[in-house]
C-alpha cells in the first residue's frame, strides 16, 4: 500500500472517529437531559409489540430490564462518560485533522487507555461489539502512529531549513 492510501485510510479512521465523538457528546447530553422514567417508557414503547408477540424474546426482555433498573446514578455516570469521552476524542480528531503535532501522542496515550478500559469492560460482558472497536482502534493507533513519523520528519525538515 503506497503512502497516499495509507494516509487516506489514516483521515477516514479519524473521520470516523470524529463522528462516533459526536454521537458519544450527542448521547451524553440527551442522558443528562432525559428522565429515567422517560427511558423506561421508551423502552417500554420500542418492546410492547416484540413481548406481545413473543414474551421470551431475548433482545426485548433484557432492553426492558435493562431500563427497569436505570437508576440515576446510572444515569449520571453514562451521561458524564459518554459526554467526557467524546469531548476528549473530538479535540483529538481537530488536532490530527489539522496536523498538530501535540495530537499525534496524546492520542496514542488517550487511544491506549481506551483499550485499556474496553478490554476491563469486555472481562464482564463478553461483548464482541467491544472486540470489534478495540480491533478498529489498534488499527486508528498504528495508522496515528505512522502519520506521526512522516509529520515529525515533515517538521524537523522545515525547521533544518529555517536554520
Amino acid at each position: 500500500m503506497n503512502e497516499r492510501n495509507i494516509h487516506r485510510l489514516f483521515e477516514i479512521s479519524v473521520l470516523l472517529k470524529g463522528a462516533h465523538a459526536i454521537i458519544e457528546i450527542v448521547s451524553g447530553a440527551a442522558l443528562y437531559l432525559i428522565s429515567t422514567d422517560a427511558i423506561l417508557n421508551l423502552a417500554k414503547m420500542a418492546t410492547q409489540d416484540e413481548l406481545i408477540e413473543d414474551p421470551k424474546d431475548f433482545i426485548a426482555t433484557h432492553l426492558l430490564g435493562a431500563a427497569q433498573h436505570f437508576s440515576m446514578e446510572s444515569k449520571s455516570f453514562y451521561a458524564f462518560y459518554l459526554l467526557s469521552h467524546g469531548l476528549i476524542k473530538l479535540l483529538l480528531v481537530v488536532g490530527l485533522l489539522r496536523n498538530q503535532l501535540w495530537s499525534y501522542p496524546a492520542s496514542l496515550v488517550a487511544m491506549g487507555l481506551f483499550i485499556v478500559y474496553q478490554l476491563y469492560r469486555f472481562s464482564y460482558t463478553h461483548s464482541l461489539g467491544l472486540i470489534a472497536l478495540t480491533v478498529f482502534d489498534l488499527l486508528v493507533i498504528a495508522l496515528i502512529w505512522h502519520e506521526w513519523r512522516i509529520v515529525r520528519r515533515a517538521h524537523a525538515a522545515s525547521h533544518e531549513k529555517r536554520s
